[in-house]
């Protein structure tokens, strides 16, 4: 065997078993530190076998595609009649607890649904990862490192509280959970026990799930007197720096620059601030933006994002 083959093996052996004991060394502080916190040792026990490396996980984080899909593109897999015509057997289905949840919580059934469809394809794709494997991969290599180390704490603690075992903890490659996709933090904060059974079970209780929605748009500043927003029309010639999302003006003073609904009709008499917002790679659809909009936002910072949920809510009036 030639010689700088076995110096390279020796070398790779050697930076293997530095990696291992530097994992090592991190892992048995993260334990500390949680204990500090109040983590039970039973807790970090079952979780141990979780609290592992996953390469899958790494390449993952470093191979996100670059956005370049259109939001045609976009709505045609979002918000396609397929997942509406789905979306409104859902809604008949729950109708009864999805009214008495938006009772509670003041947020209109639709969008409720149309956030769990987006999230989760109402349940069926809640992804196949260990959440304490994925956070604990992220927290130690990720550049986010400090963020997704708060996020593993978080998720022993939903462990340490029994609201779920840690080999049930399932979610995507980047720590969000169950069937409404909660980051460790916001579960913690915004999750809700709605079945009363003592556990805020997002991952297979659909009352806990479709209440936990409503309680995080609650929390995120939703307005019951509007909508989202709405695609328009605008002139020709129209002055496009200010179809930017930021100029904000009252529906009436939109009007007078000529901005209609699609089927040309006036827009809505109301004093309702408003901005215009054509996105990126849009293909010319224009959209009035109401505060609602901003909460979708905080949801999800893409505007993609919000127009699907909006659009898709809209398909279930």
């Amino acid at each position: 065997m030639p010689i700088y083959f076995l110096l390279a093996l020796v070398l790779s052996s050697s930076h293997i078993a530095r990696a291992d004991t530097h994992f090592s060394t991190w892992l048995r502080e993260l334990k500390e530190e949680a204990l500090s916190k109040g983590i039970q040792a039973t807790t970090l026990e079952a979780a141990s076998p979780y609290l592992v490396i996953k390469d899958r996980v790494s390449t993952l984080e470093k191979k996100q595609p670059e956005f370049t899909q259109t939001l045609t593109g976009y709505l045609k897999n979002r918000a396609s009649p397929h997942r509406a015509n789905l979306a409104r057997k859902h809604l008949a289905e729950n109708r009864s607890l999805l009214d008495s949840i938006s009772a509670e919580y003041g947020i209109p059934p639709r969008y409720i649904v149309a956030l769990w469809a987006m999230e989760s394809d109402f349940g069926r794709n809640m992804g196949g990862f260990s959440v304490l494997s994925a956070l604990t991969t992220l927290a130690f290599q990720s550049r986010r490192a400090d963020y997704f180390r708060r996020e593993l704490h978080e998720a022993l603690r939903i462990a340490d509280a029994g609201h779920i075992i840690p080999n049930s903890m399932l979610g995507s490659w980047a720590g969000a959970m169950g069937q409404c996709q909660f980051m460790p933090w916001n579960f913690n904060r915004y999750a809700v026990d709605y079945d009363g059974d003592g556990r805020r079970d997002i991952w297979h209780t659909r009352a806990d799930v479709l209440a936990s929605i409503a309680n995080f748009l609650r929390a995120l500043g939703w307005d019951t007197d509007k909508t989202w927003g709405r695609p328009v029309h605008i002139p020709v010639g129209f002055d496009l720096s200010l179809a930017k999302g930021k100029t904000a003006m009252d529906l009436d003073a939109w009007q007078a620059l000529g901005i209609r609904r699609l089927n040309g009709d006036d827009l809505p008499k109301r004093a309702i601030s408003a901005r215009l917002l054509r996105p990126a790679r849009a293909s010319g659809r224009t959209y009035l933006i109401y505060s609602n909009f901003d909460v979708f936002l905080k949801w999800n910072r893409s505007h993609y994002f919000a127009i699907a949920v909006g659009t898709l809510g809209d398909q279930l009036r």
